[in-house]
Order: structure tokens, then sequence, then C-alpha cells
């Protein structure tokens, strides 16, 4: 075990991606002499040369429409979007054709493209650096979207998706770059959590927790006060957006009688939303407590003096907690 950085497990994990198949392309702006912007890339140009990792212009639509014409020459393309906001440009490209061209060709033809993005806020960085567009691309058919939380999924399940031969949308959040965590660069993928797989972080048996990517640090803290209190939380990682694993969300709902979901994207029409409806769905009867969801407002990403009262923290959390426990009023069950 090797204690790293997210930032540095994305970069072994791509190095070993580099490595083991030479069909492996990287593409992004920077991403090659600099290392990118987070120097998730750092050194991969020197070692594989610019015709593995390439440098590209300031061009996002041309950068997916270029690794699309790459999947279909046999090529596994990896795509680097600079910032969460800069995904927007190449909106088209993804939904009309990456996430298309399987269905669109009866099968005959799979683009096996990763699309890397950094995302969320708490940085301390303007709208379009700031971000959290996985709705729309959870909401796309045709694509998978993952979002790592620890410096050991980050460094297995970006080579789980560079291996799938699924478009990924791989989402990265910047905040947690920097945080430190324990990997094993020795494992096998083979035994390894497969990709769709929801993950138990904190076991609990009084309401159940699920969030993702840049909350999950937090969603452990809230763990961590509740248990002070004697509130047993027990937190889920979901890793997988789309498809999600609502089987592990069912069952920890059916134990615990009550669900909250956090996510730093807006309330309306968010992942939240279809994780609740599901686990609604499937363990009504089970259900204490209508689920609540701790979430973004419902606003363009604010300026960087006012994001700590977008983002959801610890106390907005626990209110979620104390919301669907009953301990304050559910006022429609949305602690916003």
């Amino acid at each position: 075990m090797t204690t790293l950085t997210l930032a540095k497990a994305l970069n072994l994990g791509l190095r070993r991606c580099l490595a083991d198949d030479p069909s492996v392309v990287l593409l992004g702006e920077d991403i090659g002499r600099l290392g990118g912007v987070f120097r998730v890339t750092d050194g991969l140009q020197a070692e594989f040369g610019p015709h593995r990792v390439l440098d590209t212009p300031l061009a996002e639509a041309g950068i997916l429409g270029t690794a699309v014409g790459l999947a279909y020459r046999g090529y596994r393309p990896v795509v680097e979007i600079q910032f969460d906001g800069f995904v927007y440009v190449a909106f088209d490209q993804i939904v009309s054709q990456v996430a298309r061209m399987y269905a669109r060709t009866a099968g005959t033809v799979r683009l096996p493209i990763t699309i890397r993005i950094p995302v969320g806020g708490g940085t301390g960085a303007a709208e379009h650096h700031s971000e959290s567009p996985e709705a729309y691309f959870v909401h796309t058919p045709g694509l998978r979207v993952v979002e790592v939380a620890s410096p050991q999924d980050a460094y297995t399940v970006v080579q789980q998706a560079v291996a799938c031969d699924d478009p990924v949308v791989f989402f990265e959040p910047k905040r947690r770059y920097y945080a430190k965590g324990e990997v094993d660069t020795g494992a096998a993928l083979a035994d390894s959590p497969p990709m769709g797989a929801a993950r138990v972080v904190v076991p609990g048996s009084d309401v159940t927790l699920v969030t993702y990517g840049g909350l999950v640090a937090t969603a452990v803290d809230a763990a961590t006060a509740a248990a002070d209190d004697g509130v047993s939380v027990e937190v889920i990682d979901l890793r997988s957006l789309s498809p999600a694993d609502h089987d592990a969300v069912a069952a920890s709902v059916r134990r615990t009688g009550r669900l909250v979901v956090a996510h730093e994207g807006p309330h309306e029409a968010g992942v939240g939303a279809e994780i609740a409806a599901t686990a609604t769905e499937r363990c009504f009867e089970y259900l204490e407590a209508a689920p609540v969801r701790v979430t973004g407002h419902d606003i363009p990403y604010p300026p960087a003096k006012l994001e700590m009262h977008h983002v959801p923290d610890l106390d907005r959390i626990l209110d979620g907690v104390d919301r669907v426990l009953g301990r304050v009023p559910a006022t429609g069950a949305v602690a916003r």
C-alpha cells in the first residue's frame, strides 16, 4: 500500500493504461508539456511522447470530435476537459455522437472514449470552474457516468473506465485532488469492485446517507458527528451515477427505514431525485419518513465569497438527518 493524493493516483492509473495498451491516447488542453492545470497528467508526455499525450487547441467540441474519429479507428481516447463548465461547448458531440453511435450503428461501432472532467465547487473559483453538470449526462442514454471520491477509486476506476467499451464520463472532484489515502497499486482490476458498484463507506442502522464525489468526505464527517449524538448513519458512496447501484441503496434503506441524499448539483431534477424516487418505489413499505435531499441551490454557481452557502456542508447534511428523523419540521423534506 502506498499513500497517494487523488491526483497522483489518477496519474499512476493513466500511466498504467498507456503502458499496458498502445491504443490508449490522451487528449486535452495543456495536458502534455504542462501536465494539466491540476498536474494530473504530469510527466506522461515526457514518458510516452507527444503522439500518445496530445496538447490540443482550446476547442472542446474539436477535442471530442477528434476523439470520435480516433475511437472509430480503433483507439481508446482519454479526453480531459480542463474545467467542468467547459464541457458545455462539447455537449453536442457527447450527446449527439458519442452516446448514440452504438445504437445508431446497430451495435457495430463502439466508441470507448473516457471523458475526464474536474467537477464541483469548494475551491474559490468562478462559475464555469465550479459546476456540477452530472445530471445532464446521467439523463443521456448510452453513457456511463462515474465520480470517484478516494485515491484508491481514482487509481482503479480510471483504468476500468479506459478498458470499458462504452463511453464513460469520468468526474473528478477537484477540491479533493490533494486529499491523501492508501492505494494498492499492485491490485489486479479483476479483483477490484466493479465500476458500477456502490460502496458502504460507514456502516449504520438508523439513517442511510447516499452521496458521491466531493461530498463523501463531508458525509463521513456528518456520520461521525451524528454518532456523538447517538444516531447511527450509514454512508453510501454511489461511485457510479449511471447506471446507479439502486440495489445497494435499497438494501440499506430496508434496514434503516430512512434516506438522505446529498450532492452539490442543483436540487431540481438532480441525481438525488432519481435516487430518492427509485428508493421510494422499491422500499415504500419500509420507509419511516419521506426521503430528504440536501443539495446545491437552484441558481447559477455563485461568486466565490458566497459558495460556502451553496455547497452542502456538515451542518446542512446533519440538518437533513434531523429532518428525516423527525427532529425538525420536514418542510417538504428538502434541506436546501
